[in-house]
C-alpha cells in the first residue's frame, strides 16, 4: 500500500524513493481531491523559507511533450501554494530543489485523498468526489473501504453523493447546498432529476430535506413507515419484479420508496390469504381480510365466549420475561419524553417507538395461545385477518355477525324489557359528564394542537378560514359557520390543565411544552424587541412559529358529546386521537361507573374478560381495565365523534331551499349557545 510521509523521518527504503526536482517543473494535478483554494498559505511560506521544505510532495508525471515532462502534484497542494508564492516574491528561483515521492497515475487519487484526509480537513463534497474517481477506475467497495480504514456503507454513501449533479456538488462545496439536502437529492440517480427538485423549489422553506422528499417521492410509499411494506418486506416486494428507490443515509434496514403500490398491495392480500387458510382451518364459519384494521368495523361485531386455561410454571416465567421487555420499552420511550434539555431526535424516538410497539405485540400473542372456543360457537363466528399500524398481522378471533344475532329470534324473544333497555343507551342522561367531556375533549384539542403545529400550511388555512368571512363580509355575511379558532387572540393552554389533571403525562403536551420551551429561548425577552426580531428571521422560522401560535389559539374543550367545529381541524388533517389518549385508570375508569367500566372491556377485549370484572371493587375493576385496555387502540364516544356542525347560509332567495335552512337553523341553535359559552 502506498505510503506518504506525515513527517520528516523517512525509512531507508522511502529515502531511496524520494528526488530531488527543479521547481518549475511543478504543477498542480487533476488528481488533487481538494478543489477548495487551501488556506494559511504565508505562515506556510515563512516556515520554508526559513527552515528548507522539510517534507516531500507527492507528484506523477503529466502526459505532454518535452525532455522533462511537468510533474503534477496530487499530494502536497498547500506546499506548493507556499512556493508558488515564494517564486513569485523572488524569495526563490526556479531551479529551486523539492523533494517528491513520484507515484503511478493510479495511485496519485488515493495518495491524495490520503493525504488530504489526514491534515487539514476535507470538504465532504470533494472526499466524496474522491471515492468516485476511485470506483471509476475499478477499485471495489471493499478495497476503498479498507484502504481508508472505513465502512463500506460510509464508501456507498459517498459514492451516491458523487453520483449528484456537477452543478449540485458545486453548491455543496460553497455551502449553497447542505449535506443533509444533498442526502434527499442522491435519492435520485439521474442528474437531471436531481436539478429540477433542486431548482423547482420556490424558496429556503421548500428546500427543506423533508419537503425536497416530498417532491421527490410524491409518487411513492416510504418504506419505512408504509405498514404494508413492512408487512411484506423489501425483499419479498423486489423479489416480485418491484423497484426500490433506496435510500442508503438511513439506517433502517427498509429505508426506500416503493414505486408499485399496485404490486404491494396484491403481495399484502396475496399473503393475508394465506394466513387467513391457516386461521380457518382452526374452524371457524368465516374468516375475513383487511389491508388495514378497521376497529369502527370491528365494534359492529358481537363476540363468543372464550376460555383461558392457566399457564403452566414455565410459561409464566416465559411471560414474566416478555412483560419486562415491554416495560423496559415503555420506560425508555417515558424517559425521552420526560428529557426536556436535550434535542429532538426523531430516529431515536423511531427506534424506541417501534421497539414498545414490538414488546407490546410479543405478550399480546402471547397471551393469544392460552384463549380457547368452543367447537359449537366457532361454527356461528368467525375471525378477521388484518395489517395493524406496524405492518403487523393481528388476528381477531370470536367474531359474530350483526345479522346472525338478529336472526337468533329464540334468543331475542327471552330477552326482558330490563335486558334491552339495559343495552340500549340511556335516553336522558348521556354516557359522559359535563365534567369527564372536559377532560376527554381537553385532550382532543391538545392532539390537534401539537398536529396543527406541525403543518404550517394548514395552520394558515384554518386562520384565514376563521378571517375571510369577517373580513369578506359583504360575501359571507348571510353565513353562519361554526369555529375552532376564535378571531381575538388567546390560548387554551390553561384551560387544557385545569380540565384534564392528567394532562401532564399526554404525549401531546409533552410535545406541545417542548415546542414551547423551544420558542421560549429563541423569542426576545422584551417586548419591544419583539417586531424588529420577527422582521429579521427567515421564512422557515416564521412559518414554524405561526403554526405554533395558530396551534395555541384551537379550542376544543366541550362539557357536551356533540357535533364540533374542532373536528372539521382533525378530519383535514387526519388525526388519529389513539397516538395521544390511552383509557388509563386515572384518565378514564375512575370517572364512569363500574357498568360502564365492564362493557368497555367487554366491547374492546372479550365478554370473558368483562365477566372477571364484575366481581371486583371499583377500584380493583378500573386497574385491572387499565391492564387489559392500555394498548387497545380503544377510544369513547367523544373522541370517536367526528362530527362537524352544519354550515347554515341564512335569506336564500329559493322558498325550497329556505324551508331547508330553517330546519338547519333550528337543529344548530344549540351548537352555536355552546360555541358562546365555550
Amino acid at each position: 500500500m502506498l505510503q506518504v510521509e506525515t513527517n520528516s523521518t523517512l525509512t531507508a527504503a522511502d529515502a531511496a524513493r524520494i528526488q530531488y526536482v527543479p521547481y518549475f517543473r511543478l504543477c498542480p494535478s487533476p488528481f488533487n481531491v481538494r478543489k477548495r483554494e487551501p488556506t494559511g498559505i504565508e505562515p506556510l511560506a515563512e516556515t520554508i523559507d526559513g527552515r528548507g521544505l522539510m517534507q516531500n510532495l507527492v507528484v506523477h508525471t503529466m502526459k505532454g511533450r518535452g525532455k522533462q515532462p511537468k510533474l503534477g502534484v496530487c499530494a502536497g497542494q498547500r506546499r506548493l501554494a507556499a512556493l508558488d508564492l515564494l517564486f513569485s516574491q523572488g524569495r526563490i528561483t526556479k531551479d529551486y530543489q523539492v523533494p517528491v515521492l513520484i507515484v503511478s497515475e493510479g495511485e496519485a487519487i488515493a495518495a491524495s485523498l490520503i493525504e488530504n484526509r489526514e491534515r487539514e480537513p476535507m470538504h465532504i463534497a470533494d472526499e466524496c468526489v474522491a471515492f468516485g474517481l476511485l470506483s471509476q477506475e475499478g477499485k471495489p467497495v471493499s478495497h476503498i473501504a479498507a484502504l481508508f480504514k472505513v465502512s463500506e456503507m460510509v464508501v456507498r454513501r459517498a459514492l451516491k453523493i458523487a453520483n449528484l449533479a456537477p452543478s449540485l456538488l458545486d453548491l455543496l462545496r460553497e455551502d449553497k447546498l447542505d449535506y443533509e439536502q444533498a442526502k434527499v437529492l442522491a435519492l435520485a440517480d439521474d442528474h437531471a432529476t436531481q436539478q429540477r427538485i433542486w431548482n423547482d423549489a420556490p424558496n429556503a422553506w421548500h428546500r427543506r430535506p423533508s419537503e425536497l422528499r416530498a417532491a421527490l417521492t410524491k409518487a411513492e410509499l416510504d418504506a419505512s413507515e408504509n405498514p404494508l411494506a413492512r408487512f411484506v418486506g423489501l425483499d419479498a416486494y423486489e423479489a416480485a419484479g418491484g423497484f426500490v428507490r433506496r435510500d442508503l443515509f438511513s439506517d433502517d434496514r427498509n429505508a426506500g420508496y416503493i414505486a408499485d403500490a399496485e404490486l404491494l398491495h396484491r403481495l399484502a392480500t396475496e399473503r393475508l390469504i394465506e394466513l387467513s387458510q391457516t386461521i380457518a382451518a382452526e374452524g371457524w364459519s368465516f374468516v375475513e381480510t383487511r389491508t388495514r384494521v378497521d376497529r369502527a368495523e370491528l365494534i359492529r361485531y358481537d363476540r363468543i365466549v372464550s376460555t383461558s386455561r392457566k399457564p403452566t410454571k414455565a410459561e409464566k416465567t416465559e411471560l414474566a420475561a416478555l412483560v419486562a421487555v415491554r416495560d423496559e420499552a415503555k420506560a425508555a420511550l417515558d424517559a425521552y419524553y420526560a428529557d426536556q434539555d436535550s434535542e429532538e431526535d426523531e430516529v431515536l424516538w423511531e427506534r424506541l417507538d417501534n421497539a414498545l410497539a414490538d414488546a407490546t405485540a410479543a405478550v399480546d400473542a402471547y397471551g393469544e395461545r392460552f384463549e380457547t372456543f368452543d367447537a359449537d360457537d366457532m361454527k356461528q363466528a368467525g375471525a378477521f385477518v388484518a395489517i395493524d399500524e406496524a405492518g403487523k398481522a393481528q388476528v381477531t378471533r370470536g367474531l359474530r355477525r350483526p345479522e346472525e344475532r338478529a336472526a337468533d329470534s329464540n334468543q331475542v324473544a327471552q330477552l326482558t324489557h330490563a335486558q334491552r333497555s339495559r343495552d340500549l343507551p340511556p335516553k336522558a342522561k348521556p354516557v359522559h359528564g359535563e365534567k369527564l367531556c372536559k377532560r376527554l375533549t381537553a385532550h382532543r384539542t391538545a392532539a390537534i394542537q401539537i398536529e396543527l403545529a406541525q403543518q404550517p400550511g394548514v395552520a394558515l388555512a384554518v386562520l384565514m378560514y376563521r378571517m375571510i368571512p369577517v373580513v369578506f363580509d359583504d360575501v359571507y355575511g348571510q353565513s353562519y359557520i361554526d369555529h375552532a379558532v376564535r378571531i381575538d387572540v388567546h390560548t387554551s393552554r390553561d384551560a387544557l390543565v385545569s380540565n384534564a389533571d392528567d394532562m401532564g403525562d399526554s404525549a401531546a403536551w409533552k410535545g406541545l411544552e417542548e415546542q414551547r420551551a423551544k420558542w421560549t429561548r429563541m423569542l426576545p425577552k422584551r417586548t419591544d424587541e419583539l417586531l424588529a426580531w420577527l422582521l429579521q428571521q427567515d421564512s422557515d422560522v416564521m412559518s414554524n412559529l405561526f403554526a405554533f401560535c395558530v396551534a395555541a389559539t384551537v379550542d376544543g374543550i366541550s362539557p357536551v358529546d356533540r357535533a364540533h367545529a374542532i373536528n372539521e381541524v382533525a378530519n383535514t388533517m387526519e388525526v388519529d386521537f389513539t397516538r395521544y389518549w390511552k383509557p388509563t385508570r386515572a384518565g378514564y375508569f375512575e370517572h364512569v361507573s363500574k357498568d360502564r367500566i365492564v362493557s368497555v372491556v367487554g366491547e374492546a377485549v372479550a365478554p370473558h374478560a368483562a365477566g372477571e370484572l364484575r366481581g371486583m371493587k371499583k377500584g380493583d375493576a378500573a386497574a385491572a381495565a387499565e391492564l387489559r385496555m392500555t394498548e387497545s387502540g380503544w377510544l369513547p364516544e367523544v373522541l370517536r365523534n367526528r362530527e362537524v356542525p352544519k354550515h347554515v347560509t341564512y335569506g336564500h332567495w329559493d322558498d325550497e331551499d329556505s324551508e331547508a335552512d330553517d330546519t338547519q337553523d333550528e337543529g344548530n341553535d344549540g351548537d352555536a349557545e355552546e360555541a358562546e359559552a365555550a
